[in-house]
């Protein structure tokens, strides 16, 4: 049986961690698979991060404030950002390769590679199906790695988050608050029945124990 996939977003709001780098790989460590141990090491799991948008698209936002941009146009600029964001990451990770296609997530996963996905790529394509994601600022990271999440039919989706949502919080209720995107919940409603969804604050986390438990 293949291994579960884990779709895990590095919130923006990380990014000026100065430990950011270590505290990634010490936290990936039990659910990564490893070449030395190969694929039957406990836990291992078929990972793929999704960026967040960190100040790369507040400065979006404020340009669009600014000059008055409209929401079509920033959703695409802030997409490609995240291009960007996907690249920083990957210096941050030395196993990690940002791929543009989903097509690429095996060739990635069979050669110990940790795939970072571009999302604009992956918006582009998303634009053919007919329940793709709305053009606007209310779209921000969260629903974009919920969306992949369902298009993969992912078992696990992980939001790495410099804040807290407390345990048992309806997602709709947490999106009200502000602690997730208000689109977030509303893509939750085509998910995989048994999809696992877990909100991490990293800013807080030294270790890793809830997601190698459930993977």
């Amino acid at each position: 049986m293949p291994s579960p996939i884990v779709v895990i977003k590095v919130g923006g709001s990380l990014y000026d961690l100065p430990d950011l780098a270590s505290r990634l790989r010490r936290w990936l460590a039990p659910i990564l698979p490893s070449p030395h141990l190969g694929e039957d090491k406990v836990g291992a799991a078929r990972v793929v991060l999704i960026p967040g948008g960190g100040p790369l698209v507040e400065a979006l936002r404020h340009l669009d404030r600014h000059h008055g941009l409209g929401e079509e146009t920033s959703h695409w600029l802030a997409l490609r950002a995240l291009n960007i964001n996907a690249h920083f990451l990957a210096a941050l990770l030395p196993s990690a390769c940002v791929i543009g296609d989903l097509g690429e997530l095996g060739h990635a996963w069979d050669n110990h590679r940790l795939p970072i996905l571009d999302i604009y790529k992956f918006a582009r394509d998303d634009e053919q199906r007919p329940d793709h994601l709305p053009h606007c600022w209310t779209v921000t990271s969260d629903a974009l790695a919920a969306r992949v999440a369902v298009v993969l039919q992912a078992r696990h989706l992980i939001l790495l988050k410099s804040t807290t949502i407390p345990p048992g919080m309806d997602w709709h209720e947490a999106g009200r608050l502000g602690l997730i995107d208000a689109q977030f919940a509303e893509v939750l409603h085509d998910a995989p029945a048994d999809l696992y969804v877990h909100a991490v604050n990293l800013r807080k986390q030294e270790g890793n124990t809830t997601v190698s438990e459930s993977v």
